[in-house]
C-alpha cells in the first residue's frame, strides 16, 4: 500500500501534507478514512466536514465519532435553507429531470457541500481536501469540480483511487480491525445518500436488475411505505406557488424546508416517488439504484401542472428541451458554470407569471390532479369551450389548414408529376 501511495503522491504534489479537510459524513467510507489517512501521510491533522442538507438523526453523534477515530475537529455546517434556495428550487424551476426519472437529489447537494468544504479548507490553511467517493461513482466528479471552482490550487486526496480496499466487505474489514463503530452490518450494507430531498439505495440484492426491490421488508423503505402499503383514502393537498417557487400548503405559508419536509410527510405516507433506476452515470457505466422523493415528487408534479396554463406553448418547448440540459449539467457536478447560469436565467424569465394553486389528489402512489388556478392563466374557457360561443369563428380553420398543408399539398402534386 504504502508505495502505491508514494507514487500517488509524487504524481499529485511535492510539498508534505501536514493538515486535510475530509468531507465526512460518518459513513462505512469517511470513517475509516480518517485512520486510514493518519497512517498514511504522517500523522497528518484531519478536520473533518459535514455539510448539514437535511440529513437529520444521521448527524447524531457525529462530533464523538469523528474525534474519537482521529479528527482534530468537526464542522456541522448547516446548509439546508441555502441547498433548497439556491440548488433545489432553481432546479425545481427548470423542470430538470435526468433521463425521465431521477430528481437528482445526490447531485445537486454535492456542489454546496463542496463550496463549503473549499472555503473551510481555505480558512483552515489546508494542505489538501480530502473526499471518500468511488472512482467508478459520479460524486467524485461533482466535488472535485465544485473544489476546482473556489479552491483551484488545493490538492485533492481520494483514497479510493489509490488505496487497497477493493470492496464495501473490506471496508468493514478495515474498521473492525480498526475498532471503528458503524451502523450497518454486511446484510445490510446498501450504499445510502439521504438529504431532505431524498434518500437513495444501491448495492447488494439491486446490483441485479432482475430482482425485485424488497420494498415491504422492515427498515429497506426510510422515507415512507410502498403504495400497496399506504390507506385506501386519499389526502387531498393544495400547494401555492409564487413565481415558481413553492410557498405555501393548503393555505399556510412556510419556507422552503418547512415545506418539503412537510409534502416528504404527506408524499410518504401515500407511497408517493420511490422509483427504480437504471441510469447512465457519468463515467460510463449504467447503475441500478432505489430513489425515495415524496415531497420533491408531488413538487415536480405540481409545478408542472401550473406551468401548462401559465407558459405559451413555444416558450414551454424550449424550456423543456433546456430541461434536458439542465438535468445533464447538475447530474454532472457543472453547477458552478456560465451555462447553468445562463439558463437559470432563462428559466427565472419564464417563471415571472407561474403563480398560483395546484390541487392534487395523492392515493397510493399516484399523483391525481384535482384543480388548477392562475391569476396568470393562459387559459381561456370561452374560448376553449364545446358549447356555443361568440368568440371564435370555426371558418378560420379552413385558412389556417391550407396554409399549414401547402408543402404537403405541393409535394404530393409535384410527386404525381414525376411519375
Amino acid at each position: 500500500m504504502y508505495s502505491r501511495l508514494k507514487f500517488m503522491e509524487e504524481i499529485i504534489m511535492a510539498k508534505e501534507i501536514k493538515k486535510v479537510v475530509l468531507a465526512y459524513s460518518g459513513g462505512l467510507d469517511t470513517s475509516i478514512i480518517i485512520p486510514w489517512l493518519k497512517e498514511n501521510y504522517n500523522n497528518c491533522e484531519v478536520i473533518a466536514v459535514s455539510g448539514d442538507v437535511g440529513q437529520g438523526t444521521e448527524l447524531d453523534g457525529l462530533e464523538e465519532k469523528a474525534i474519537k477515530t482521529g479528527a482534530s475537529k468537526l464542522y456541522i455546517e448547516d446548509l439546508k435553507e441555502e441547498f433548497v434556495n439556491d440548488y433545489i428550487f432553481p432546479t425545481l424551476k427548470a423542470g430538470a429531470v435526468y433521463e425521465n426519472k431521477y430528481l437528482l437529489g445526490t447531485s445537486f447537494a454535492r456542489p454546496i457541500i463542496a463550496k463549503r468544504i473549499a472555503e473551510i479548507a481555505l480558512k483552515e490553511g489546508a494542505d489538501a481536501i480530502c473526499h471518500g467517493c468511488t472512482g467508478k461513482g459520479n460524486d467524485q466528479v461533482r466535488f472535485e469540480l465544485a473544489i476546482k471552482a473556489f479552491a483551484p490550487d488545493m490538492e485533492i486526496i481520494a483514497p479510493w483511487r489509490i488505496w487497497d480496499i477493493k470492496s464495501r466487505d473490506e471496508e468493514i474489514d478495515y474498521a473492525e480491525a480498526h475498532n471503528i463503530p458503524l451502523k450497518i452490518s454486511r446484510e445490510t450494507n446498501y450504499s445510502k445518500d439521504k438529504n431532505l430531498w431524498h434518500l437513495s439505495h444501491e448495492g447488494l440484492d439491486l446490483e441485479d436488475p432482475a430482482n425485485e426491490p424488497m420494498y415491504n421488508k422492515e427498515g429497506f423503505l426510510e422515507m415512507g411505505v410502498s403504495p400497496e402499503m399506504a390507506p385506501d383514502m386519499p389526502t387531498y393537498v393544495t400547494i401555492s406557488f409564487e413565481k415558481g417557487i413553492p410557498v405555501a400548503i393548503d393555505g399556510v405559508k412556510m419556507g422552503g424546508v418547512e415545506l418539503i419536509t412537510k409534502l416528504n410527510e404527506l408524499g410518504g405516507a401515500n407511497g408517493i416517488g420511490i422509483v427504480d433506476i437504471v441510469e447512465n452515470r457519468l463515467v460510463g457505466m449504467k447503475s441500478r439504484g432505489v430513489y425515495e422523493t415524496p415531497g420533491g415528487t408531488i413538487l415536480y408534479h405540481a409545478h408542472e401542472v401550473l406551468e401548462s396554463i401559465c407558459i405559451d406553448k413555444e416558450t414551454s418547448r424550449i424550456k423543456q428541451h433546456l430541461a434536458i440540459k439542465f438535468a445533464d449539467i447538475v447530474y454532472n457536478g457543472q453547477w458552478f458554470t456560465p451555462l447553468r447560469e445562463a439558463i437559470s436565467a432563462f428559466v427565472d424569465k419564464t417563471q415571472e407569471t407561474v403563480t398560483g394553486d395546484v390541487k392534487l389528489k395523492l392515493y397510493k402512489g399516484n399523483i391525481i390532479n384535482a384543480g388548477v388556478t392562475s391569476p396568470y392563466t393562459l387559459y381561456d374557457e370561452e374560448v376553449a369551450t364545446f358549447d356555443a360561443d361568440e368568440v371564435f369563428d370555426q371558418n378560420d380553420s379552413a385558412g389556417f389548414i391550407n396554409l399549414f398543408g401547402l408543402p404537403i399539398k405541393v409535394k404530393a402534386k409535384l410527386d404525381a408529376k414525376r411519375k
